[in-house]
């Protein structure tokens, strides 16, 4: 029997897929240029990209160096010796590979009137099951309502519309003292990357928001307005982000105490939506108006368009987005905010499918930070291979074609191997023709599902 492809054939073709986006990227040299130097040995970027080619290979890290292919090259102590170095600067990499993605690839596929934006969420880091993981602290699980162990991984992103990739991230943890677990580690170095980022975990959220949009701004990646959800809008955080020359666009929670102004009254939202005359009928758009915001802070107030939507899953409630530019029509606004949608498939994709927080369960923060990098590293190239190719299929899929590539031929072997020995079976035991034996298997591959069958590749009627 035929295996699906030559295995020797589908290795090359992977591993030219991975050798191209690495040289296309310019990998080894963004890592020497976010301080990335060997100790000794082994040089950064082999282990890095030995880190990044594990979740293809279906192994873990002990049965890859334990293998053949690997074995002697360099020692599981060396891995994690890269992974907990504090003098690496894992944000200025990133940064680095976005851009220049962004500029050189990204940008020329598209008009200079499409709207890019920078997208900002927070979700979940799991890590319920440790005990002395440094910096590890209860924090607030928004899915399932309560509080667990872990970090909120809070990230900036870039879309198009079309391609979303992770610019930065940071790993936050509780303000208040009660909820942290373990401390910081007192022997790390205070004038290196690694405990720049440790001291930036126990920020406040929009503080750390606000730094993250700055140093994006550095790198000149272009992005004309923020989108975030209810959790970080506040009037002192859309202020300071304008300051920034860019624009908001955002969900609105319905806060008592936070007021808006309008025709010479401080209203909340829930006030002000009471106020306004709505729309008749089935109308997406119920209302939209123009307020100010900021009337109750010290800050100058600024002008903001509210628009209230109907809420699809609630007849008879609504949802309200604010944009901080007033020129945009209620249609647009909400067109843009649709866009923020590109991050629930970076954290789906992330955690689903790249092993984030569960590849490797180390204890120290630099070491979490450095395999979330590598993990959004992953994405970027599935996401780039998804844009380049013009592929209908989702990213997910590309991620398990990749996977097939190098893992699945193994499974597929077997069970040729299998059905070889049963077509002999059956000639031996039961004394069947080939014809016969023939017919048997033609009609037990039609019974298999159909991932099975696409892959599945047998020579003509051979015992």
């Amino acid at each position: 029997m035929n295996t699906i492809i030559a295995k020797n054939d589908t290795e090359k073709q992977f591993k030219s897929t991975i050798n191209s986006f690495f040289k296309k990227n310019k990998i080894n040299s963004l890592l020497k240029q976010s301080n990335f130097s060997k100790e000794k040995g082994v040089p950064c970027g082999s282990i890095f990209k030995f880190i990044f080619l594990l979740v293809f290979t279906g192994k873990n890290l002990f049965r890859t160096l334990e293998s053949k292919d690997t074995k002697g090259s360099f020692a599981k102590d060396t891995v994690y010796r890269f992974l907990n170095s504090t003098h690496f600067n894992l944000r200025k990499f990133l940064l680095l590979l976005s851009s220049s993605i962004i500029k050189n690839h990204l940008e020329p596929l598209t008009s200079k009137d499409r709207v890019n934006v920078l997208i900002v969420d927070d979700s979940f880091f799991s890590r319920t099951r440790s005990k002395s993981v440094e910096l590890l602290a209860n924090v607030f699980d928004h899915v399932d309502r309560k509080y667990k162990k872990g970090f909120r991984m809070l990230t900036l992103g870039w879309s198009d519309g079309n391609t979303f990739l992770p610019l930065a991230f940071t790993l936050l943890i509780s303000k208040k003292e009660k909820n942290r677990i373990c401390p910081i580690n007192p022997n790390t170095d205070k004038r290196s990357n690694g405990y720049k980022i440790k001291a930036e975990a126990i920020k406040k959220a929009t503080d750390v928001m606000i730094d993250l949009l700055k140093q994006a701004a550095s790198y000149a990646i272009p992005g004309t307005y923020v989108l975030f959800d209810s959790w970080f809008t506040y009037p002192k955080t859309l202020i300071r982000i304008l300051e920034l020359k860019l624009h908001t666009i955002a969900m609105v929670k319905a806060m008592p105490n936070v007021f808006y102004g309008y025709e010479d009254k401080k209203l909340n939202l829930k006030s002000l939506y009471a106020t306004l005359k709505k729309k008749c009928g089935k109308a997406k758009v119920k209302a939209s108006v123009i307020v100010e915001i900021g009337v109750d802070s010290q800050a100058t107030p600024i002008n903001a368009k509210i628009v209230f939507v109907k809420n699809r899953n609630k007849s008879k409630s609504w949802l309200a987005l604010i944009s901080t530019d007033i020129t945009l029509s209620d249609e647009e606004i909400i067109r843009i905010y649709g866009k923020r949608w590109d991050r629930e498939v970076l954290f789906k994709m992330n955690k689903s499918f790249l092993n984030l927080a569960k590849e490797f369960q180390g204890r120290s923060y630099n070491s979490m930070i450095a395999h979330t990098t590598i993990v959004f590293t992953r994405y970027i190239m599935l996401s780039m291979q998804s844009r380049n190719n013009e592929d209908l299929r989702t990213i997910g899929g590309l991620f398990f074609n990749c996977c097939n590539e190098l893992q699945d031929i193994l499974f597929f072997e077997s069970i040729q191997i299998i059905l070889g020995l049963l077509k002999n079976a059956l000639h031996e035991k039961l004394s069947l023709t080939k014809e016969q034996i023939n017919s048997f298997m033609d009609y037990f591959i039609s019974t298999l599902p159909s991932f099975l069958k696409e892959r599945l590749v047998f020579s003509s009627c051979e015992s």
